[in-house]
């Protein structure tokens, strides 16, 4: 059964640090790119974090470089969400999600390029 699970969310202080993680229980992803993706109240959703199948790659949202850090360890088939310095705006629910393709090169930031999601985790910094 294809099946994501992310966890790790919770009530952080601006400043403050988290890990999220994504488990893929059906250890279906292993040559899948997998992203993290957000979705405030209101708003769309929008491309947070990309892993390429290897590792080999990352890409980041420009509004998060340099504080978030995407990684993978295939061997607990878990994708991971390091969170710092975070901020009030980045208060959302968080969703992994794995690319429709295996083995694509290239990371795409488009959520309509992910065919498999996990239930969200919420986030919420407190300024």
């Amino acid at each position: 059964q294809v099946q994501l699970v992310e966890s790790g969310g919770g009530l952080v202080q601006a400043g403050g640090s988290l890990r999220l993680s994504c488990a893929d229980s059906g250890r279906t992803f292993r040559w899948n790119n997998m992203g993290w993706f957000r979705q405030a109240p209101g708003k769309e959703r929008e491309f947070v974090a990309a892993i390429r199948w290897d590792g080999g790659s990352t890409n980041y949202a420009d509004s998060v470089n340099g504080r978030f850090t995407i990684s993978r360890d295939s061997a607990k088939s878990t994708v991971y969400l390091h969170m710092n310095t975070l901020k009030p705006e980045d208060t959302a629910v968080y969703y992994c999600a794995a690319d429709h393709l295996q083995l694509r090169r290239m990371l795409v930031p488009s959520p309509r390029e992910y065919d498999y999601w996990g239930q969200g985790t919420q986030v919420t910094v407190s300024s």
